[in-house]
């Protein structure tokens, strides 16, 4: 049964090299055998031997899954025997062939090794057949660690590292319970030993030997060590090949019975001793100041290596050496560790032995990761499942990798190079980086590049490179006191030593790496320093892979020796991993490049926590720019790509790049936005060359298989195969288009982690994600290593024992995404500040200081922002600081305050300053410049040979005309040494100065010119070698890379340039952490949407550049996938932008449009898209179009590809259209897209209320597009209207408030389509939306909404627009047919029927206006009281009415008008309408029910009598209307009644008023006739009405006297004779009714009346004034029959007094005055009726009556004043204003007339308020009647007989008035009479007036006694 946790974690412990058999030259024999490798130490198979694993085809071990190699139980754990493999050429035997295959138990691979057994043992199965074939006793056992098999697994608990007591150090393996296995373990050495010739010669040697065997034979040698193992030293000193065997074999079975762990060691772990350091000439220790045991061997076995050690000898030293380092309790540390891998590495390198180079990669390999695994995660402690997840990734991998590729070791029929000096050359740097101690031995000289960051960042820039290093131990302490390591620290524990000793390894190997390779060794992969450096990279790499979270544990600490300062691991190990990978990532070896590439996805995937700047940095300067580049390799490319393809499948950790980089002001780069536009640029690349595709290989797949789950990069012995030609990297990089499709699949991968970022978070409440985000360590934070997840998996969360978990959280704990999106803001504004000013300098400056970037205008914060911001274009600076300005001078002079030349020579400071900026080319800034850099220069140097700041200034123009005249390629004749010095005489204040400076400045110049950072590396990648034409260039460049010599020469420049950056950030850790290293975790979902927003064009790009390109169905797939998922993004943030531009791409892509060039990756595109819409409709709003078009061009599609027929198009071209393919024809009407397509509608009721409502819009869009493309056609497309009813019916049910919302758009969409000029379309959307109708009216509506109301409004619109008489009458038929099956649901809907039957009432076809009648007539008899019900009654009201209104139907018109007065009986009977006599009586109706049902009806009849055409109807309309309020009116409230009179009685006659109600009438003929009709009749009946309902209507007198007012003051003389008279009735009728204060009213009125007629304009002389074109006469009044309306102007109206009136105008304003004296006149008649009528003088009070009596006199006095002035009359007459001379003689003479009847009436009234009021009538009397009489005197007989005759009638009444006045009251006036009577007497008189004077005569006679009064 296999072990269920098998394939998680197959454990084997560490990589192993697998024999040459995977490569192509097939191995010997006995290599075969051979073929196997060490394991670690301890329970796992204590220094078993491995057999080799078989190898597949395809370079895969072959083991099932679930298994790990181990060795068969015959080599059981801890045995003495049988541990390493001997060379085939010793004596002793190899391994036996048998080779077993066994699972393994995953728990063992993170336990420690267990201790040696105690005194208490069991035994192991059988006897163990060791290497000499002698056989062993069974090896005890520890009980308490016997081996607890299940299933075959083997299990083992995990035993701590502790020093073990001393009791269990008893040597219980050598002597156990009196089993003496001395004789089997050291006497056959000690003898062989003493049996050989170089004892016999060395007493020394032979004396220890005789005493070591004589202690062990008496049973002692277990408790003196040292005494033991003394003969063997002497042994290994002999240099005798057989004695080295011996004694070595022996030593490493003695350490694994951890024979040497001596008491003191054991127990002094914590300060173990100083390792041996003294090396004497013998090699002998002989003065070692007692070194520990340990050490003491350790040494003794690394001594034994020599460049000409034999190889059987160096298999044992690798065999005795990986024995020491792997036991678990003889611990070495420190010098004599790195000592040991030394010597394995070095056995590596130098031995010409296929297998020994193998078992010392093995062993290397397993060295290493032993000390790492013995380090402990989480401060010391036993954190062993911590562990456990990542411990198993090397064993797998490096077993898979090696496999694959074979190992280190070439093949066997290859014999390495045989150049000697080339192996001692690489031994030496071997020895040199990994010698832990300051010996004396030659110390290489490295190359400067070579030297290591740790003490060159400490080194003065000015340091040359040979200034040469030994980067030993010593060495690094003295230079990098920060990152010293303690030799000897007291107090330190066991677990800061495995620490420590684990920084040391890990230096050493990155040290290794940095070698430099040169030509030839970059060619030749078997060379030892291509070989050293692959195999260093592999380790550093292997490390990496097993060993991260030891990298990130902040327990992981190291301390300083000189100032006891900690740093943890990862800030010790940073630099040299760093500048590893700055130095190997530019390297043109493959091999190297992609194990570089390998190493720093670890470091992406795993630390970028710690190591954020320093990622940046290597992301900015080199992996970026390599992708870029036109000069590196496919290969490269692939490789990167192939890197940030796993980084795209990371969620997390592609959101934390754009966070902790994107949204950085700090970091250079945008890094996300930057890789995705690289990737799509990938994608999309033209290509350069035909590609043959048939034999192409596959893409390397994304999503890892397991068997591949942790690729290792190409292992060491890549080169062993590249030599039989054949590539080795799985197939990456092998085409153009094979990057592309990579490109692809990166940008898709990309998309993907969004969209898994953006779904598996936004679930989640805020409140939740908030929770999580303080949980989650923030700052920075590990996961688990997930090398390349698998893409089915979503981010891997942290687990809860990971280490991160352990870790306090920083402070800055919520992952706030408004913060980051701020930042990003600040960021973009920032460059786009840096862009405007590259390109306006001056502009760009305002800018920044706006947006805040320069905290002000002050010089020197504008010069700092200059100096210290990267991206700013150093020419553009120049331009600034040149410019000859105020502001700009003052910044300028702060910007050079800024730089620092203090203590610097004249020349160095002159290249500082020419850094800083451009220098301009006028020659005037150029002098601003340098007279400031002069001052500068010379403030900061006091000591310097100038004598003044001239001197500088001039040297320094001088320096720059050198620099210029030495390197400018337009210069022929350059400047001499002797030219520079004469030119520079006497600048120094007279005197010269000192020549060495000046040829010193000449040489420094002419060597070295002085110019721009940037344009050094822009002339790098200029500079590319390139072929030129002709056959000498050819010749010349035979055999030369020219693209690779380019890549090194940019290469270099970035490797030299990314050196100095990191040199830099050394520095400023020194000086302490920056607030911007903090690393924020990725949490909240939301960061996907500005991630998204900023690249999405690029993927846009990059998506559909392909999918145009290419019919590859893959990548076809590839794309629409990477669609799929942008538009998921963007629907999930609502991107409409983006949204849009996906989907409208996406459309395109269908090809619908274009059928005859459609292909199979169309179709694929509509199923996408059609997916899309299934899946992402609530969020796709206006893209919808898109959607809906492609799937209404679809099934044109299938009626077009099955035969049926293609509208009008087609054959109007006369063209046939070519059509798709049979086969995608069929696809077309596949399951997949039918179902699709069709989802789309029946899932729409699955939309959330505002999607709905954008995916009807759209759908209506589409309708109406493909009802106007083919509406002329007999069958016009209606699919997509077809499907809009479809809809309706699936959403039917949602909720009134979206329903409505729906219809709003969809009313709107029928409106148009039934109003179609096609009957076909118009029919077919009436007929579905009368299905709907019908649905819909199933639903019960509740009272006071109005949905069905709206619902049927189409009906309406389509019976008022669509002049079809066929549609018309199917409008009716379908409601004729809703009334009869569903009038008991009909609510609001009523109202709408009724509109259209109104409709209906103005069509001007009969049937249809008699069937909609005839219809109405039967609603009104048989549904009656459901219409009042329901609140339709108005609506009903208003149809009769509209019936009635039709001049062409009279017989309808009459038969409405009956309808209309009907409605009144049955209305008050209705209890709906709560209007019966009953509920009258008890309590007047409520108000409302009055406006709801009186109103309508009223209206009815007023709207007839305003609008009706027909004179019949108009005529009933009025008689019902009055009559009808007659007989009602005493029910109606005085508020109805008010609203009666507002808004029905009074508008009637509106029309007076203002001219805007003439709009209603066609012609003037109309209105007259409405006039003349019935309006007059109208106020008729109006007078008639107040007089009938007095009492309630008495209140509205003033409405009606103003109404009266208005129709008396008309220029139409009928109608102000109307309205007198109609004035007259009013008064007469009601006079006894009219109180006081109505009195006071009407005279009022009168007085507005008399003043609005009075002519004043007759006295205006500008009318009296010629106008040019003589006086023509005025136009005959054309007034005839015709009446209209035409309110006078306000007498107040005056023209000004400039004003020049024209003719026009002129005539216009006599026809008013003539009018208004007609008017005077009509008011003085109407004024002498009333007054003359006893009724009314007798009601009215005096006091009123002397206010009309004053209003007469005005009158009187204005005519008579007109009459009097000759002048003015002829000047008026002379203009044409009459044809005989004006005068106003009726006027006076009626009102005197009127005036002196009523005075006198008054006089002898015997009222008591008459009385009172007699002075002052008589005071009014008597000037008018003396006038009177004096005028009439002096008119003359003959020329004036009209005045005589108009006045005799008044002097008459005046001379019987005076006759009347009493005694006393005659005899007062009589002298003022009496002489004016007397001249009456001289004229011809009529007879009334001898009567009046006969009577006046004897009155006098009778006052004055004349006469008797007898």
């Amino acid at each position: 049964m296999e072990d269920p946790t098998a394939g998680r974690d197959q454990a084997v412990s560490t990589p192993l090299a697998i024999s040459p058999s995977a490569t192509n030259d097939a191995p010997s024999a006995h290599q075969e055998e051979a073929t196997i490798v060490t394991t670690s130490n301890d329970h796992r198979g204590n220094g078993s031997v491995y057999p080799e694993v078989p190898v597949q085809e395809d370079g895969k071990p072959s083991v099932s899954e679930g298994q790990a190699i181990v060795m068969d139980s015959t080599f059981p754990v801890n045995e003495p025997g049988g541990n390493f493999p001997e060379h085939p050429n010793s004596t002793e035997t190899a391994v036996p062939s048998e080779q077993y295959i066994r699972p393994i138990d995953e728990s063992q691979s993170s336990t420690v090794p267990p201790t040696p057994p105690a005194k208490s043992t069991t035994y192991s199965e059988g006897p163990v057949i060791r290497d000499n074939d002698e056989v062993v006793p069974p090896t005890p056992i520890e009980k308490s660690h016997a081996r607890q098999t299940n299933g075959g697994h083997e299990t083992l608990p995990p035993t701590p590292i502790t020093p073990l007591s001393a009791a269990s150090h008893k040597r219980s393996l050598t002597i156990s319970k009196g089993h003496t296995v001395s004789v089997v373990l050291i006497s056959s050495a000690l003898e062989a030993i003493l049996s050989s010739r170089e004892a016999k010669r060395s007493t020394e040697l032979r004396d220890s030997a005789q005493h070591a065997l004589e202690m062990i034979r008496s049973g002692q040698g277990g408790d003196r060590p040292r005494e033991i193992f003394e003969p063997l030293r002497l042994a290994c000193e002999t240099r005798n090949e057989k004695l080295m065997i011996a004694s070595l074999d022996c030593i490493s079975k003695l350490i694994s019975y951890s024979f040497f762990a001596e008491a003191s060691s054991a127990y002094s772990l914590p300060s173990p001793p100083l390792s041996p350091a003294l090396h004497t000439p013998n090699g002998s220790q002989t003065n070692a100041p007692s070194p520990s045991l340990v050490d003491l061997v350790a040494h003794t076995i690394t001594a034994c290596h020599t460049e000409t050690t034999p190889e059987t000898v160096s298999l044992q030293i690798v065999k005795a050496l990986l024995s020491l380092v792997l036991s678990p309790v003889i611990l070495i540390h420190q010098s004599s560790l790195l000592k040991a891998v030394r010597t394995v590495y070095n056995v590596f390198l130098l031995s010409t032995d296929p297998v020994n180079q193998m078992v010392a990669q093995g062993g290397l390999t397993q060295m290493v990761h032993h000390v790492f695994t013995r380090c402990k995660i989480g401060s010391g402690g036993d954190s062993s499942d911590a562990t456990s997840t990542f411990r198993a990734v090397a064993t797998e991998d490096s077993i898979a990798s090696a496999s694959r590729r074979g190992s280190l070791t070439p093949s066997h029929g290859e014999a390495p190079p045989s150049n000697h000096e080339a192996r001692i050359a690489s031994h030496r740097e071997a020895e040199a980086v990994l010698n832990p101690m300051n010996e004396s031995t030659t110390s290489l000289p490295t190359h400067p590049d070579e030297s290591s960051i740790a003490y060159e960042a400490q080194q003065h820039e000015s340091q040359s490179g040979d200034h040469q290093l030994r980067p030993s131990l010593d060495t690094f302490e003295k230079l990098n006191p920060i990152d010293a390591v303690l030799e000897v620290e007291h107090g330190m524990t066991t677990h800061d030593l495995f620490i420590k000793d684990a920084f040391l390894v890990f230096r050493a190997l990155c040290k290794l790496t940095m070698k430099a390779l040169n030509n030839e060794s970059e060619r030749d992969l078997k060379s030892h320093a291509m070989r050293s450096k692959l195999l260093s990279l592999h380790l550093v790499l292997t490390v990496l892979n097993s060993h991260m979270p030891l990298f990130v544990d902040p327990s992981a600490i190291i301390y300083s020796s000189s100032s006891n300062e900690a740093t943890t691991f990862v800030q010790a190990i940073n630099q040299y991993l760093c500048l590893s990978l700055s130095r190997n990532a530019v390297s043109p070896v493959p091999q190297v490049f992609e194990i570089s590439v390998e190493i720093f996805w670890r470091v992406l995937s795993g630390m970028r926590t710690k190591l954020k700047k320093e990622i940046e940095v290597l992301l900015h300067e080199i992996f970026i720019p390599i992708l870029e580049m036109r000069t590196s390799t496919l290969k490269q490319k692939a490789v990167i790509l192939g890197m940030l393809s796993r980084l795209c499948q990371d969620p997390q950790a592609l959101v934390e790049i754009y966070l902790n980089y994107d949204c950085d002001s700090e970091a250079v780069d945008n890094i996300y936005e930057h890789l995705m536009n690289i990737i799509s640029k990938i994608g999309t690349i033209p290509f350069t060359t035909a590609q043959a595709r048939a034999n192409e290989p596959a893409s390397p797949v994304l999503t890892p298989s397991k068997d591949r789950h942790h690729t290792v990069p190409p292992s060491l012995s890549t080169y062993s195969l590249s030599v039989s030609g054949s590539m080795d990297t799985s197939t990456m990089g092998l085409s153009e288009h094979q990057l592309k499709r990579q490109g692809l699949e990166c940008l898709v991968a990309v998309l993907r982690s969004l969209v898994a970022w953006g779904t598996s978070s936004a679930g989640k409440s805020v409140a939740e994600s908030a929770a999580d985000a303080a949980l989650r360590p923030q700052g920075d934070d590990i996961r688990p290593e997930t090398v390349t997840p698998d893409a089915s998996v979503d981010r891997v969360s942290l687990s809860a024992n990971s280490v991160e978990a352990l870790r306090q959280p920083t402070p800055d704990v919520a992952d706030d995404p408004s913060r980051f999106e701020s930042a990003k803001q600040k960021k973009t504004t920032l460059l786009e500040g840096i862009k405007k000013f590259n390109y306006k300098p001056k502009r760009g400056v305002q800018f920044l200081i706006e947006t805040g970037f320069i905290p002000s205008k002050d010089p020197s914060t504008i010069a700092y922002f200059l100096l210290t911001t990267d991206g700013l274009s150093k020419a553009m600076i120049g331009e600034y600081l040149g410019e000859a300005e105020d502001e700009n001078i003052a910044t300028m002079h702060a910007f050079v305050d800024q730089l620092d030349f203090k203590d610097l020579s004249f020349l160095d400071a002159l290249r500082i300053f020419l850094q800083a900026f451009r220098l301009p080319g006028e020659a005037q800034k150029i002098d601003r410049f340098m007279l400031k850099f002069a001052e500068r220069y010379i403030a900061g140097n006091t000591q310097t040979p100038f004598a003044n700041a001239d001197t500088a200034y001039v040297l320094a123009y001088s320096t720059i005309m050198l620099n210029t005249d030495a390197h400018s390629p337009q210069v022929k004749k350059r400047m001499t040494k002797a030219d520079f010095v004469k030119n520079n005489r006497s600048i120094n204040d007279g005197e010269d100065l000192p020549e060495e400076l000046l040829h010193s400045i000449f040489d420094d110049i002419v060597s070295n010119e002085i110019r721009m950072k940037d344009e050094v590396e822009a002339q790098i990648g200029a500079n590319m070698p390139a072929a030129g034409p002709g056959l000498a260039n050819a010749l010349a460049n035979v055999g030369r890379d020219l693209q690779k010599e380019a890549y090194v020469m940019q290469s270099n420049g970035m490797a030299n340039r990314t050196e100095a950056l990191f040199r830099t950030m050394v520095r400023s850790q020194r000086r302490g952490p920056s607030n911007n290293d903090q690393f924020f975790s990725a949490s909240h979902f939301v960061h996907v949407r500005p991630m998204f927003e900023v690249a999405w064009m690029s993927f846009l790009a990059g998506l559909s550049g392909p999918l145009q390109e290419t019919d590859d169905l893959e990548v076809v797939d590839l794309c629409l996938e990477g669609f799929k998922n942008a538009i998921r993004i963007v629907c999930l943030f609502d991107l409409e932008l983006a949204r849009n531009a996906f989907v409208t791409t996406l459309g395109k892509f269908t090809f619908l449009n274009n059928l005859g060039e459609m292909k199979t990756k169309n179709m694929e595109a509509i199923k996408t898209l059609l997916d899309i819409a299934v899946t992402e409709g609530n969020s796709l709003k206006g893209s919808w179009q898109e959607v809906l078009t492609c799937v209404s061009q679809l099934e044109h599609m299938q009626i077009i590809t099955s035969g049926g027929f293609d509208g009008p198009d087609s054959a109007r071209k006369g063209k046939t259209r070519r059509l798709p393919t049979e086969e995608l024809a069929n696809e077309s009407r596949s399951t997949h897209i039918t179902v699709a397509a069709d989802m789309v509608f029946s899932l729409s009721h699955y939309l959330s209320g505002t999607a709905i409502v954008d995916f009807v819009q759209a759908l209506t869009d589409v309708s109406w597009k493909e009802i106007q493309s083919s509406g002329l056609s007999q069958n016009p497309r209606l699919f997509s209207l077809q499907k809009l009813v479809e809809i309706s019916y699936y959403n039917m049910n949602r909720i009134r408030l979206e329903w409505s919302n729906l219809w709003d758009i969809l009313g709107e969409h029928f409106h148009k389509v039934c109003c179609h000029n096609n009957p076909h379309v118009g029919i077919f959307a009436l007929d579905s939306l009368r299905q709907l109708a019908m649905r819909f009216l199933e639903k019960e509506e509740l009272p006071h909404f109005k949905f069905q109301k709206d619902f049927l409004k189409p009906f309406e619109y389509t019976m008022i627009h669509n002049p079809n008489p066929d549609i018309r009458d199917m409008v009716l038929q379908c409601l004729q047919q809703m009334i009869q099956t569903r009038v008991q649901n009909m609510r609001s809907g009523w109202r709408t029927m009724f509109g259209v039957f109104s409709a209906a009432s103005k069509v001007l076809t009969e049937r249809i206006a008699n069937s909609a009648f005839e219809i109405v007539t039967r609603l009104n008899k048989d549904h009656f009281a459901a219409i009042v019900h329901y609140g339709s009654f108005a609506d009903l009201t208003v149809c009769i009415t509209e019936f009635c209104k039709v001049s062409k139907y009279q017989k309808i018109s009459l038969l409405a008008i009956a309808m209309l007065r009907g409605v009144i009986p049955v209305m008050l009977e209705c209890p709906e309408c709560s209007l019966t006599p009953e509920t009258t009586t008890k309590d007047s109706p409520g108000e409302d029910n009055m406006i709801r049902y009186w109103f309508p009806v009223l209206f009815g009849f007023y709207d007839i009598i305003m609008n009706g055409e027909d004179l019949e109807v108009r005529r009933l309309a009025l008689d019902s209307l009055f009559s009808t309020l007659k007989t009602y009116g005493s029910t109606y409230t005085v508020e109805f009644w008010d609203s009666v009179c507002q808004e029905l009685l009074f508008p009637i006659f509106a029309v007076l008023k203002s001219s805007q109600d003439l709009s209603r009438f066609s012609t003037q003929e109309d209105m007259s006739v409405w006039l003349s009709t019935t309006m007059i009749q109208a106020l008729r009946d109006l007078i008639d009405l107040y007089t009938f309902h007095f009492a309630i209507l008495e209140r509205f007198l003033d409405g009606l006297l103003d109404l009266l007012c208005v129709c008396i003051c008309q220029e139409n003389d009928t109608l102000a004779r109307i309205g007198t008279s109609c004035l007259q009735q009013l008064l007469e009728n009601n006079v006894a009714k009219l109180s006081p204060a109505r009195w006071d009213r009407v005279a009022t009125t009168f007085v507005k009346l008399f003043r609005t007629t009075t002519p004043h304009q007759l006295f205006d002389e500008t009318l009296r004034v010629e106008i040019d074109g003589g006086t023509p006469d005025l136009p005959e009044e054309s007034n005839g029959e015709a009446i209209l309306p035409a309110p006078l102007s306000p007498a107040s109206e005056r023209p000004l007094p400039d004003a020049k009136t024209s003719l026009g105008d002129r005539r216009r304003i006599f026809k008013q005055i003539i009018v208004k004296c007609v008017l005077q006149l009509l008011l003085i008649e109407t004024t002498n009726d009333l007054l003359r009528n006893d009724e009314v003088y007798n009601t009215i009070p005096p006091e009123h009556l002397l206010r009309l009596m004053s209003v007469l006199d005005h009158s009187y006095q204005f005519a008579r004043e007109f009459n009097e002035d000759k002048d003015l009359r002829t000047g008026l007459w002379k203009v044409g204003f009459m044809k005989h001379l004006p005068n106003l003689l009726k006027q006076e003479s009626s009102s005197a007339a009127t005036l002196v009847h009523v005075l006198l009436r008054m006089y002898y009234d015997n009222r008591p308020e008459h009385e009172a009021a007699r002075p002052q009538i008589a005071k009014q009397l008597m000037p008018l009647g003396l006038g009177v009489l004096r005028d009439y005197s002096k008119l003359r007989a003959d020329t004036q007989v009209k005045n005589i005759a108009a006045w005799t009638p008044v002097v008459a009444e005046i001379l019987e008035g005076f006759c009347r006045f009493d005694d006393k009251a005659f005899a007062r006036y009589l002298p003022a009479i009496y002489p004016l009577a007397t001249d009456l007497l001289s004229r011809e008189m009529a007879p009334e007036i001898r009567q009046g004077l006969k009577m006046y005569f004897v009155r006098v006679g009778y006052v004055h006694s004349i006469i008797d009064a007898s």
